[in-house]
């Protein structure tokens, strides 16, 4: 079974008010089970031969009260207590393996879960990125999935070990007295079902605990990444007070699940014991007739206690899988999520390197988030291969929307788009982006060494070509202050470094992937004037030989571009040469005006 089944068994829920009130969703767990099926047999085995060993342990006590405790049974008595402690060896045997087995098998399986999770994440598009948050994705990759390991692993174990010693028990009071048991099997459903009732309840509190966890979770996780500005904005009061509300609110979610879950426990509880003594009475008027032994009564009650334990257990361990129940819901949701953007079930091969012809054929979009509004409107243009094509115009113009669907972060909703005259919606989008290497605005650095963020562009290349293309975009003039070199870590998102350095770690990236699609956008944004006429020249080699598209609200920038495409509402209003441009005295001489004039006052 795939993941799409898993998703599949594990369905979506939106909110709290419309979780599934079974645990079917932890049946989608068996696929992650299934490989270690001699790990489960024996941790089924171990959980067997414990309950067994604990029901064998009234026997024993029956025949001792039964013999008495005279000179005459004392060869008699010293053997049952033998029995008794070899028992009690299998028993601790048995209970180690159980713990061992399935606590091992709990972080495999979730082990794997989390893999998949993550893999599926992955691949989804921009449009699921617009509106999820990262931080309640960690919660759901840390949090939840740990709900599901205490479900896989000890939860289930000890459910299963309680209702063997549960039926078990049961099967050996009937054994023992027939008459007594019948009393106990009547008031069984009375206690069981208020049990499975109130269990909804608590299913329920607990999803909306856990949803309100992940709440607080990412906005901690947005917090903590952004904590130099809140610092700078002199907000960490309001952080604070936002932080604590939102654990206010989890708290309080968690409390009304353990609220309802303690309540079920008690309830469990009374009523359990309440039947027992109930029992006991009618069984000590038995022994007073003379109709029942009291080695039977004591191997009645022991085992009449052995059922009521474990049936009381079952109701805190049932809340603790319904937990897990929950969470694996909320898992599920992910696994569910299907991209937009995706390979066709037979995707068009590209060449091993193409020749970088790109065009544009009516191409409208509009961003998931924003359907009303027209980020491009039947946009055609076309650049030839080896072609310097810069994209300018006014904050909202397209410009970034080009790129975002050249890399087919998202699909056009009309139009083409064409790469060597095949148009990328018949080819897989990872074969697309091979042949493309991206030097963002908002920069993206790993806390990892500084030869591993290059290397992130070609993971197989070599040291001497992460070198390589580091010292061709500067990299080499600061790496060589740095204590360990190129293996220095550079700290969360590169916070170590300066925002004109980790833009030159991306350039590196984009030097080192050696892509015949070159896009940059403001590639050169954060850099002082010297170390961005260092890094354009850097640039400039990059580019001979590569289809380079250029964005830039510096127009000094893109002087030098074959040719300039200008952008206005998602609309190319005018093309050329900046020299044309200028002498058309439209869009880009005003710019052009504003930006040169500025710059000469």
């Amino acid at each position: 079974m795939t993941q799409a089944d898993l998703a599949t068994e594990l369905p979506a829920g939106a909110a709290p008010k419309k979780a599934r009130r079974d645990l079917t969703p932890l049946k989608g767990l068996w696929p992650y089970l299934s490989p270690y099926g001699g790990r489960v047999a024996a941790a089924l085995l171990a959980i067997l031969t414990a309950a067994l060993a604990t029901l064998a342990l009234p026997l024993a006590v029956r025949r001792m009260i039964d013999f008495g405790f005279d000179q005459g049974h004392r060869g008699i008595i010293d053997r049952y207590f033998l029995v008794m402690v070899g028992v009690v060896g299998v028993l601790a045997l048995a209970s180690a393996a159980r713990y061992y087995l399935v606590n091992t098998l709990g972080e495999r399986v979730v082990a794997d879960l989390r893999e998949k999770v993550f893999s599926r994440l992955v691949t989804l598009d921009g449009a699921f990125f617009d509106s999820a948050r990262s931080g309640e994705l960690t919660s759901r990759l840390t949090a939840d999935t740990t709900q599901i390991k205490a479900a896989v692993g000890a939860s289930a174990s000890t459910a299963l070990r309680n209702i063997v010693l549960c039926l078990g028990s049961i099967v050996m009071m009937v054994v023992t007295s027939p008459r007594l048991s019948g009393l106990v099997l009547i008031a069984i459903p009375v206690i069981v079902l208020p049990l499975v009732a109130s269990g909804r309840k608590v299913r329920t509190r607990s999803r909306t605990a856990q949803d309100t966890l992940a709440d607080a979770s990412a906005y901690a996780s947005e917090a903590i990444g952004a904590m130099r500005a809140l610092q700078a904005s002199s907000a960490e009061g309001a952080a604070r007070s936002r932080f604590a509300d939102a654990v206010e609110r989890a708290f309080e979610a968690a409390r009304d699940a353990m609220r309802a879950r303690a309540l079920l426990t008690a309830v469990a509880i009374f009523m359990v014991f309440a039947s027992i003594v109930g029992v006991l009475w009618v069984g000590a008027q038995s022994v007073l007739n003379g109709t029942m032994s009291g080695g039977q009564l004591s191997q009645f009650v022991l085992y009449a206690v052995l059922a009521a334990s474990s049936l009381g257990d079952l109701s805190q361990t049932w809340g603790e899988v319904a937990s897990a129940a929950g969470a694996a819901g909320r898992i599920g949701e992910l696994l569910k999520e299907e991209p937009q953007v995706k390979a066709p079930a037979r995707p068009v091969v590209l060449p091993a390197r193409v020749s970088g012809a790109i065009a544009f054929d009516q191409v409208s979009f509009s961003y998931p988030t924003r359907p009303e509004v027209a980020s491009l409107d039947k946009v055609s243009f076309a650049i030839r291969p080896g072609e310097r094509v810069a994209l300018v115009g006014p904050s909202g113009a397209g410009k970034s929307t080009v790129f975002q669907l050249l890399e087919r972060f998202y699909d056009p909703s009309g139009g083409r788009i064409l790469l060597d005259q095949t148009n990328i919606l018949d080819c897989d989008p990872v074969a697309v982006r091979h042949q493309i290497a991206l030097v963002p605005q908002e920069v993206a650095i790993f806390a990892d060494t500084v030869r591993a963020n290059i290397r992130l562009a070609r993971p197989e290349a070599t040291d001497a070509e992460v070198e390589a293309a580091g010292r061709a975009a500067l990299v080499d003039e600061f790496v060589a202050r740095l204590p360990q070199g190129w293996d220095s870590m550079v700290g969360e998102r590169g916070v170590t470094l300066s925002g004109g350095q980790r833009q030159r770690i991306v350039i590196a990236r984009a030097i080192l992937r050696a892509a015949p699609i070159l896009l940059l956008d403001e590639a050169t944004s954060a850099l002082d004037a010297e170390s961005e006429t260092l890094v354009q020249t850097a640039l400039e080699r990059s580019m001979e030989g590569r289809t380079t598209l250029v964005i830039a609200h510096r127009l000094a920038t893109v002087q030098s571009a074959d040719r300039i495409l200008v952008m206005e509402a998602g609309r190319i209003v005018d093309e050329g040469t900046h020299a044309e441009l200028v002498a058309k005295g439209g869009l880009y001489a005003r710019l052009a005006a504003l930006q040169f004039t500025g710059a000469a006052g």
